[in-house]
Parts: structure tokens; C-alpha cells; sequence
């Protein structure tokens, strides 16, 4: 019986960005600059369109979840690798968050790109990005989940490398590639786990076998003994899994693999809100949610995850209340909000990080988007200390700041309201019911994170859009009257138009800003109204089962997508004792305290940076220590460039020294200088007269003989 889903639809989905790429990469010049927009725009288009249609068959029709093999990839000793596509609720989720998104910031694109002489590269890899993503969602194994995983690393490298004559863009597409090298190793090493343990890289052979690996031992797999006996009697689940996990760190930059992703502010805006919201940052935290049979197996595993997320939520965050680059606390709060959604896994709450994850696509989608307004309107002046007062000339981009902000901080009744606090209900949960320290520590860390949240959200928002109109100041002072005089050198403050990588340096005298062209602003409404609405409709169906008041039961919506053993399902226990429907939900937040420690930070962020401005410098002078320490961001970069770089290179020095001295001055050199002494030696031997070689075999003669007798005696 034939599939209700098509084969062929699905091969469209994956294959019309591709196809977009191919034209506008190999043949930009000819088709032209619109021509370029044009191919990448409607391919992603048709993805979109077909994606939310494939959404509709699996959940208005009831449609059965497709997993079948395309066709075979290679067979080598008895093992088959397919090409193959499982689209289930949680695929077929991601596929429509990441097609609508990268649609959004293909438009976007036009606009923020036009005058760029690398118009058409851009666009062939923008969308190139968005097939890499797809093939990575829609994998039915691990080998094209390798491989979809490799290709957003390889696009995300040449995005953040763009404007590659700017020093700083080389070096922050060559710490993104290095970093995600570290935990691309761990997730090789557990996909070769998974199939020595498993016989298969198939997910549904997979997690079919995953209850026969109980109890199983490292040891059962490998001939064990010797100086590494007490390593054979590691859980195979959970060696596996932390690998995997690993693999995750890197891709959704959780410490201490994050240090990448701040970096990655120096690729064009559209590629930060393409890379934050929807794709590469994303794909670990789906990874794990579709793992999840592996994950439930080890709570040892779980555990780890979940005080990865606690602490890249909270100690990243700090970090974002003392940035000024508008992008790089709009990247901070990322890393934060990731954090969030790994700590959701690590309670075993799969479906509301999933939920989480799609919430936070949109609303940082636009926040970044509106970002790249606010520079595109500054003439690409990013430091927000040479901003304020602009609501009154980008109104559109203010309002749909506005939105992306009460978004972000979880205020009831937006989407990031619903997502959030079902993670830190989760985790709440979970500390109570555990009582390990690990837990404890996870809620805590998401429920103070909402303070930090709320508070560089705000400082944002003011510094760029509310006070004095700064950006009238030839230059900043460090008077009472700017806000947070301080400067952290360590930040690019500049963005590029060109592809010249040389930038548009100081601004010499005030600038006139001005408000966004509608390819700009179009994507912006268009993001704020699912920031805005889409929690409030979906977490009924998506967390639990019921329609969007909360009143009709239906079924889970990752029925089948997320495997939970009862007793860890957190998500069922808040369903069962808290969901009343979504307007009940919110109106009882106002009385829970992740509410009024957000409120908290709202208010002190209002009084620092609208009513007593003045305050912004005394605490920083007062906090100077601790600011200093976000500043430099807990030293993680100089442990990854002095520690682990340059370590690497040490290492590769010394090898240059024994490579030269021992290999090529003993054994190659040597061994030649050798042959050479032995051939001068011999050479004098040979002089070339006769009574020489006379007196040689007479000599030789009597030696001999000389032998001959003493062996008869």
C-alpha cells in the first residue's frame, strides 16, 4: 500500500534548495543579482510550502509517519548505509521552522545585501545551509545524520567567513570550525559506538534493540583487561550517549564548546539569525530529542546533559548583561536560551525543549533580523553607546523589537512564555522528585537565568531605542551622560557593507537614521506575529495532548517521535496536575516566582537605563571585578586560543624539531651521510694503478695463508 506522504514530495523539499544553491553558486554572473535571489527565494519557497503541507497530512489527517529507504548509499562487508527519510511530528515540525525562517531571511537578505559584491555567493550559500539542515531533520540514520551534520559545519564555516579578507571574520570562521572539530569527534566516536553495540546505524533497528543493551558493559563488546580493565565496566548506553552529547555540545555551543558562537556575530546579520534560530544551533538539541530511546536508558547521561544546559543557561547569560555590540548580547542570550533547552532534556522534558526550540526560532529570528535594521538604519554602526532614541525613526523596527523582547523573557501570554516556563516547571519537578544536587542546581540555574534574561533584554531595547539620542556625539566621552562608558576592546563594533573586509570605521559626525526597506521590515511583522501568538495555540497540542484551550483531549503530538519511560515523563506530570489551558497557565505565572524575578529585571533595567542613567556607570565601577571577569568571559577564549590552539601548535613545533633533528638529521641525513663516508673510504681504495692492486692480492694472499695454517695447527 502506497505511503499517503509521497516519496516524491519529500525529494522536492530536500532537493529545491539545492537546486536554488547550484544556479545562483555556479551561475550567479549570468542570471544576475535577481536572478540569484530569485532561484534561492522560490526554492526555499517550494520547500516551505511543501513542508507545511507535509505537517498538515501527519496531523489534520492523521497521516501515518513516513521511514523508508530512497535507495542504497554503498554495501561494503555485509553492511548496507541507505539515503532515507523519517518524517514523524518532530520532523516534520523542524521542517517547517527551518524552511518559513530561512524564507524570511532570504527576503530579508535583499535588502540587507543588495549592495555587497558577493550578492549571489551569499545566496547560494544561504540556501545551501538550508538543504544541509533538511537532510539533517529528515535522516532516517546515523550515517546522513553525519552527513547533514558535516554540511551545516562546512556552510556555517563559509557564512562566518563571508567578508574573508576581514582578519577578524577568518579567524572567527577558523575557531567555529576547530571548536565543532572537537565535538564532531565525540559524535563520530558514539555513531561507531552505536553500531558496534547495535549491528545497525538504522534508527528504527535502533531503537528496537535499545532494551536488549540494558544492563550491557563495555566490556561485552571489546576483549577487556590490561591498564584499562576499570574503563570495561562503563555502561555501553552511557558512553554512547555522552559522545553523542558531546557531538551537541559543539553544534548548539554548550560550555565549554560555546565559544565559537559569539564569534560567529562576524558573518552578515542574516546568516546570525539563520544560524541562532533555526538551523545549526538547533540540530543538537534535535539530535538528543530524537535519541531520546537512547538517552532514557542512562540517567547518568542525563544528568551530564543537564548540568551542561544549567550552566551554559545561567553563566552565559551574564556575559550578555555586559556586551554593547548590539548582535553579540542578542548571541549571548542564544547561548542562554540553548541552555534552557538542554536542561530540558536533561529532565527528560524532550517535548518542551523541542517546543522550546520552536518558540525561540521565531522570536530570535526576529530579534536578530531587527538587529540588522537597527544597523542597516545606524549606516552599520553596531555599539549600542552610539544609539538611543531611535524608536521615533524605525517605529516598525522598534514594535517588533518590542515583541521579540516580551518574547524572550517569558512574559505570559507571548509565545517564549509558554516554552519557558514549562522547562522550568520541568525542572522544578524534577528537584523535587530526585533530591540530587544536579537537579537542584538545574532549576536554580533556569529560574535566576530569568532575571539575566529579562535584564539585558531590556538594556538592549533602551540603550537602542529609548533616552538620549547618542548617536549625535561625534564620538563617546565617558561622562555621566552615556551609558556604561566602559569599553570591551576585545569587540568588533563594526560590520562591513562590502566584501572589502576593511569596514566603515568611526563615525566622524552624527548620522540620520532611518527606517528599513520593506524587504526588511515584511519579515519582521511577519516573525513577530507567530513570536507573539504561536506558543499560545500549540502548547495544548504540542506538550499535552489536548486542543488549544486545554479542555478536548487528543493525543501527544511527538506520540511515537519521543520515547519516555513513564516515571521520567516530567511533561505528563505538569499535563496531569497544572494545564488548565493556555489563558489559565498564564494568569497563574503571575504569582510564580520566575515571573517576578523577570519583573525584577525589567524594573532594574528600567531604572538604570531610562529614569537614573548615571547608575549604569557607578555599578560598574562598583562591580569592577566581576564585570571584568564577564568581560573576558570566564578566560574560556584564552583557554581554547592559549590552551587548546596553542597547545596545538606547541605540539606542532615539536614535532617540526624532532621531524628535522631526529627523523631527517639521524635517519634520513645520517643514514645518507654514512653511505657517502663509506664511499670516500672506498673511493681511495681505487687509485687506478697496477702495482697497487699487485700488492693488494699479495697482501691478501699472505693473510690468507696466514689462516689456512693456523687452522691446521
Amino acid at each position: 500500500m502506497e505511503h499517503p506522504i509521497s516519496r516524491m514530495i519529500l525529494v522536492a523539499i530536500v532537493l529545491a534548495p539545492l537546486i536554488g544553491s547550484i544556479l545562483a553558486g555556479l551561475f550567479g554572473r549570468r542570471i544576475g543579482r535577481a536572478g540569484s535571489h530569485w532561484v534561492t527565494i522560490l526554492g526555499v519557497a517550494t520547500s516551505c510550502v511543501l513542508s507545511m503541507s507535509v505537517l498538515w497530512q501527519l496531523v489534520g489527517q492523521g497521516a501515518p509517519p513516513f521511514n523508508e529507504n530512497l535507495y542504497t548509499w554503498f554495501d561494503i562487508g555485509g553492511f548496507q548505509a541507505h539515503v532515507g527519510f523519517m518524517v514523524d511530528h518532530l520532523t516534520a515540525m523542524m521542517m517547517v521552522v527551518v524552511t518559513f525562517v530561512s524564507l524570511l531571511v532570504h527576503i530579508y537578505t535583499i535588502g540587507y545585501m543588495h549592495e555587497d559584491p558577493g550578492y549571489q555567493r551569499f545566496f547560494s550559500y544561504i540556501s545551501l545551509f538550508t538543504f544541509s539542515m533538511l537532510m539533517l531533520v529528515m535522516s532516517n540514520n546515523f550515517l546522513q545524520l553525519f552527513f547533514g551534520w558535516e554540511a551545516v559545519g562546512l556552510v556555517s564555516y563559509l557564512l562566518i567567513g563571508f567578508w574573508f579578507r576581514k582578519p577578524t571574520a577568518v579567524f572567527a570562521n577558523l575557531k567555529a570550525f576547530l571548536v565543532n572539530r572537537v565535538g564532531d569527534f565525540g559524535f563520530l566516536l558514539g555513531i561507531a559506538l552505536v553500531l558496534l553495540a547495535f549491528g545497525s546505524l538504522d534508527y528504527g533497528t535502533v531503537f528496537a534493540r535499545v532494551p536488549t543493551m540494558a544492563g550491557h558493559q563495555l566490556g561485552d563488546l571489546f576483549n577487556h583487561g590490561g591498564a584499562l580493565s576499570g574503563m570495561w565496566s562503563w555502561s555501553v548506553m552511557t558512553v554512547a550517549c555522552v559522545c553523542l552529547f558531546i557531538g551537541a555540545m559543539g553544534k548548539s555551543a554548550q560550555v565549554p564548546l560555546h565559544v565559537w558562537l559569539p564569534d560567529s556575530m562576524e558573518g552578515p546579520t542574516p546568516i546570525s539569525a539563520l544560524i541562532h534560530a533555526a538551523t545549526m544551533v538547533t540540530a543538537g538539541i534535535f539530535m538528543v530529542a530524537r535519541m531520546s530511546p537512547l538517552f532514557e536508558m542512562s540517567q547518568t547521561a542525563l544528568d551530564f546533559v543537564l548540568f551542561i544546559g544549567a550552566t551554559t543557561a545561567f553563566f552565559t547569560g551574564l556575559i550578555g548583561m555586559v556586551q554593547y555590540d548590539i548582535k553579540r548580547v542578542v548571541a549571548y542570550s542564544t547561548l542562554s536560551q540553548l541552555g534552557y533547552m538542554t536542561v530540558a532534556l536533561g529532565v527528560s522534558a524532550y517535548s518542551a525543549a523541542v517546543f522550546h526550540l520552536m518558540t525561540h526560532a521565531f522570536f530570535k529570528a526576529l530579534l536578530f533580523l531587527a538587529a540588522g535594521s537597527v544597523i542597516i538604519g545606524m549606516h552599520h554602526e553596531q555599539d549600542m553607546r552610539k544609539m538611543g532614541g531611535l524608536r521615533k525613526y524605525m517605529p516598525i523596527t522598534y514594535w517588533t523589537s518590542l515583541v521579540g523582547t516580551l518574547a524572550l523573557v517569558a512574559t505570559p501570554f507571548f509565545s517564549g512564555f509558554y516554552s519557558k516556563d514549562m522547562i522550568i516547571e520541568a525542572a522544578k519537578l524534577s528537584a523535587d522528585h530526585r533530591h540530587t544536587w544536579i537537579a537542584t542546581y538545574g532549576y536554580w540555574a533556569v529560574l535566576l537565568g530569568a532575571f539575566v534574561t529579562s535584564f539585558y533584554s531590556f538594556r538592549l531595547l533602551y540603550m537602542t531605542f529609548h533616552g538620549r539620542e547618542r548617536f549625535r556625539d561625534s564620538a563617546v566621552s565617558d561622562d555621566h551622560h552615556n551609558v556604561d562608558a566602559h569599553t570591551d576592546g576585545a569587540q568588533t563594533l563594526h560590520e562591513p557593507l562590502h566584501d572589502d573586509g576593511h569596514g566603515h570605521g568611526e563615525h566622524h559626525g552624527p548620522v540620520e537614521p532611518h527606517e528599513s526597506p520593506w524587504v526588511v521590515t515584511v519579515p519582521l511583522i511577519l516573525l513577530a506575529i507567530p513570536s507573539a501568538l504561536i506558543g499560545f495555540f500549540t502548547a495544548g497540542p504540542m506538550l499535552f495532548g489536548t486542543d488549544w484551550t486545554g479542555h478536548v483531549k487528543q493525543w501527544p503530538f511527538f506520540l511515537g517521535a519521543i520515547d519516555l519511560q513513564g516515571a521520567r515523563d516530567t511533561i505528563a506530570h505538569i499535563g496531569a496536575e497544572d494545564w488548565h489551558g493556555p489563558v489559565q497557565l498564564a494568569l497563574d505565572a503571575f504569582g510564580a516566582p520566575a515571573f517576578w524575578l523577570t519583573f525584577a529585571g525589567f524594573a532594574l533595567a528600567t531604572v538604570m537605563y531610562v529614569f537614573k542613567p548615571e547608575l549604569a556607570t557607578r555599578a560598574r565601577h562598583a562591580f569592577s571585578w566581576p564585570v571584568r571577569v564577564l568581560e573576558n568571559k570566564y578566560g574560556f577564549d584564552n583557554l581554547w586560543i592559549d590552551g587548546f590552539a596553542g597547545g596545538g601548535l606547541g605540539l606542532g613545533r615539536l614535532s617540526r624539531t624532532f621531524d628535522s633533528n631526529v627523523i631527517d638529521g639521524v635517519a634520513v641525513n645520517g643514514s645518507a651521510s654514512l653511505v657517502d663516508l663509506v664511499a670516500r673510504l672506498t673511493r681511495r681504495l681505487q687509485s687506478g694503478y697496477l702495482y697497487h692492486y699487485a700488492f693488494a692480492m699479495i697482501v691478501g694472499l699472505i693473510v690468507l695463508l696466514a689462516f689456512i695454517i693456523r687452522g691446521w695447527h
